[in-house]
């Protein structure tokens, strides 16, 4: 769309006409996140009911532990669906992809409540000892080691995206850090979300063990403390991470300072007058920008300096004329 006064034509505008579906989603971790979530939910009552079966207090507690993960799991899970069926509705201006994120960041707030919830309970413990059934413990813990092991397999997030534009080297090494990041933050909350399962476990299995051949009761709540400790690190920067995509706070992305180069390296002398970038896909950004020039210009003319910037999925222009002196 390009809107221009008849004289001077001080102002114009391109945005461009296309669809408004920035990102295709995530076919393969929505379904390895459906598996993980079954096998999570089979292990919690596993442990939930050997908890009771052994008059196990370590046990039942790690299961309804799990139980939290496997709500995390299932609202990863949801947030595809949702984000999927909604695709098309027009209602979503830059589509639906943030109800991925956002379903992340209420993951990331379930794993700082089930920190709390850890190191409450392991400091109770400490000063309150309870009888624990080592050997039924260990068999379980392991198994659900196995399980997590195999979850995490499942959830992990190893797609990268690979480019092949023509900059120089300063903005290649730009780019590629600008990309190096951009993985799937709804895959990423239950992944962590099985990683925290998976390492509390292995302190589970290591404080057990030495319970049952040393006696060290006391290690099973320290090892409980530690465990508190790093999921809250996870969630935190999973919360910095998806807050960060929710609030649109991508003003020190590599991809603005690549915008203020192609701008300054393009044959037609202009000013940036008003810059706004944010993201609307795992890899992909919509860009708003006024430039000043002394010369006729068209906003075609910057889109097609950008254009080499395929992260950028959705460019409006606005050409102001400097006024004459």
């Amino acid at each position: 769309m390009i809107h221009a006064s008849p004289d001077t034509e001080p102002f114009l505008r391109d945005a461009g006409s296309h669809s408004h579906v920035f990102d295709d989603g995530n076919p393969l971790g929505e379904k390895n996140a459906r598996l993980a979530v079954l096998l999570t939910a089979a292990m919690m009552v596993l442990e939930i009911v050997g908890g009771y079966w052994f008059n196990s207090m370590a046990l039942l507690a790690d299961g309804w532990h799990m139980s939290s993960h496997a709500l995390a799991l299932g609202l990863s899970v949801a947030a595809y669906a949702t984000a999927r069926r909604l695709s098309g509705n027009t209602r979503f201006a830059f589509g639906t992809w943030k109800i991925e994120v956002l379903a992340g960041y209420t993951s990331a707030i379930l794993l700082l409540l089930v920190a709390g919830w850890m190191a409450y309970q392991s400091v109770e413990r400490l000063f309150s000892p309870a009888p624990i059934h080592y050997e039924e413990a260990i068999v379980i813990a392991v198994i659900g080691l196995v399980i997590n092991l195999v979850c995490a397999w499942l959830l992990k997030d190893g797609h990268h995206h690979h480019h092949d534009h023509a900059h120089h080297d300063r903005q290649q090494d730009h780019h590629d850090h600008h990309h190096h990041g951009h993985h799937d933050l709804n895959l990423r909350s239950a992944y962590v979300h099985v990683l925290a399962d998976a390492a509390t476990s292995i302190l589970a299995i290591a404080a057990l063990l030495g319970g049952l051949f040393w006696g060290f009761g006391w290690l099973d709540p320290v090892m409980g403390i530690v465990g508190s400790v790093l999921v809250a690190a996870w969630a935190l920067g999973l919360l910095r991470d998806t807050g960060r995509v929710l609030l649109d706070a991508e003003m020190d992305a590599p991809v603005v300072e690549e915008i203020r180069e192609a701008i300054a390296a393009g044959p037609v002398p202009a000013r940036i007058h008003d810059l706004h970038v944010w993201r609307v896909g795992r890899a992909k950004y919509a860009c708003i920008l006024a430039v000043e020039v002394q010369q006729a210009a068209t906003p075609a003319h910057f889109r097609q300096l950008l254009g080499i910037h395929e992260e950028l999925a959705h460019v409006t222009v606005e050409v102001h004329r400097a006024p004459r002196s």
